[in-house]
């Protein structure tokens, strides 16, 4: 008997369609940021050096990987997403792909994620790679979504994970670096997330989905996003502390950013209910992960080191 919370069964007219229907299923726009963190990282381990063809394989692995979890958190939430309009016409709710072909679909990408890191990587990435998978379902989707406003807090581990991904692929373990770098992200995850929950509260409220916007408002919610981002910048400060890591051009450009960072979450504190300061903080949040990760990439490229050395000893000689 066809659930409630799906549409029937609709029949694809070509081969392109069915792609492109398995495709959406793994909600594509929200992967290359993982891949980025986790190109970072690499390059980061690597002291500039990276091997680009493990590079490659690491984040093809990744995107199995997260794929593998999207695709099983859109099998989980079909049924709010049937109730919700923005995300009805995805590939389940709207009868395109059965719950059993999708499942199928998430094993065989979580197994060749699994396959494809172990044998060109190494078992601790891969293992990672999995746990991401575990954390983002049973942590996230399966325990705290529907259960808490703190889940996107703790939920949001799952999203952290990529770059110690990369930097086990690289070193074959994990070290100090690699656990800042996760740091920054689950600790970047809540403001980014809170602005835009602040946005789809009333999709979240119609379906009892206890985002945080929903529990305690927009005014608190804006102060939390405020709070987390506060905390954020003097995190991605300690990347520059293991002697592996970040130098100071990349803590001068995370400086930055982070200064922007602020000005945008103050600003959306003072006027909470202002939905373009939310989508203007939401926007900002996913250049600011970018850009950090560009500058730790910038800032581990030998030529990049030399110039600076350069310019200390310029800078000793004048003195």
């Amino acid at each position: 008997m066809q659930s409630p919370n799906i549409a029937s069964k609709v029949h694809h007219e070509n081969f392109g369609q069915i792609c492109r229907s398995y495709y959406q299923l793994t909600k594509p726009r929200i992967i290359p940021l993982l891949l980025i963190e986790t190109a970072a990282s690499m390059w980061v381990a690597a002291q500039g050096h990276p091997d680009l063809l493990l590079v490659l394989i690491t984040m093809a692995g990744g995107w199995l990987a997260a794929a593998s979890a999207q695709v099983i958190n859109c099998v989980y939430d079909r049924d709010i997403d049937y109730d919700m309009e923005r995300t009805r016409d995805r590939p389940i709710p709207s009868g395109r792909i059965q719950v059993r072909d999708a499942l199928i679909f998430a094993g065989v990408l979580a197994t060749a994620s699994f396959s494809v890191l172990t044998v060109f990587a190494n078992l601790l990435s891969a293992c990672l790679a999995m746990a991401g998978i575990v954390v983002y379902i049973g942590v996230y989707t399966h325990w705290l979504k529907r259960s808490s406003p703190q889940n996107i807090v703790i939920g949001g581990a799952a999203g952290a994970i990529p770059p110690m991904v990369g930097w086990a692929a690289v070193t074959g373990n994990v070290g100090w670096a690699a656990w800042i770098f996760f740091a920054i992200v689950f600790v970047w995850t809540p403001p980014h997330f809170w602005a835009l929950a602040i946005l789809i509260k009333d999709d979240y409220a119609k379906v009892n989905v206890p985002m945080l916007p929903v529990i305690v408002g927009n005014e608190e919610t804006a102060n939390q996003i405020w709070l987390y981002t506060v905390l954020l910048v003097p995190v991605t400060l300690l990347m520059v502390c293991p002697p592996e890591a970040c130098g100071w051009l990349y803590g001068l450009l995370a400086l930055l950013l982070g200064g922007l960072f602020l000005q945008k979450a103050y600003d959306l504190k003072q006027c909470p209910g202002d939905r373009d300061l939310a989508r203007g903080v939401f926007k900002y949040s996913i250049f600011y992960m970018m850009l950090l990760s560009a500058a730790m990439v910038v800032d581990s490229l030998p030529v990049t080191q030399q110039s600076i050395q350069a310019m200390v000893a310029v800078i000793g000689k004048l003195g």
